[in-house]
C-alpha cells in the first residue's frame, strides 16, 4: 500500500510539471501561429500585387493599341482626305458647283476613315474587354486558405 501511494504521488507531480509546460508552451504556439498568419498574407498580397501589375501592363498595351488606332485614324483622315475628296469630286457629275463637288468629295472621304478608324479602337476595345479586371490567382488561393482554415478550425 505504501509503495502504490508513493507511485501515485510520484505521477501527481509529474502531470502537473507537463501541464506547466504545456501552459509555458501556449505563448509560442500562439506566436508562431501569428508568425506564421503574417507570412501567409504577406504572400498573398505579394502575389496581388504582380497579378495587377500584370493586369495594368495589359491594359496599358490595350490603351497604346487605341491610341496608335486613333492617331492612325486622324493622320489618314488629314492626309489622304485631301487626296480622296479631290478624286470624288472628279468623279462627281459636272452639272455640280466645283465648291459642291469638292465639300461631298470631303464628306464621303472623312467618312470613310473615321469607320476605319472606329472598327480599330472598337477591335481593341474588345480585346481590352476579354482581360479579366479580377485577380484570379490570388482570389483561388483565398479560397484554398478559406477551406483550409476551416478544417483547421
Amino acid at each position: 500500500m505504501a509503495e502504490l501511494e508513493k507511485r501515485s504521488a510520484a505521477a501527481a507531480p509529474a502531470r502537473s510539471a507537463e501541464d506547466q509546460t504545456d501552459i509555458e508552451n501556449l505563448p509560442a504556439l500562439v506566436s508562431r501561429l501569428s508568425d506564421g498568419v503574417a507570412t501567409l498574407l504577406d504572400t498573398k498580397i505579394s502575389l496581388l500585387k504582380v497579378e495587377i501589375k500584370e493586369d495594368v501592363n495589359a491594359y496599358i498595351r490595350g490603351a497604346v493599341t487605341i491610341l496608335i488606332g486613333g492617331i492612325i485614324a486622324a493622320v489618314g483622315f488629314a492626309i489622304l482626305n485631301v487626296a480622296v475628296a479631290f478624286f470624288v469630286s472628279v468623279l462627281l457629275p459636272s452639272t455640280l458647283n466645283e465648291f459642291v463637288r469638292l465639300a461631298l468629295g470631303f464628306v464621303i472621304t472623312g467618312a470613310l476613315y473615321l469607320v476605319i478608324g472606329g472598327i480599330f479602337i472598337i477591335t481593341a476595345k474588345n480585346r481590352m474587354a476579354k482581360q479579366g479586371i479580377v485577380p484570379e490567382r490570388s482570389v483561388n488561393e483565398l479560397r484554398k486558405d478559406k477551406e483550409w482554415l476551416k478544417k483547421e478550425l
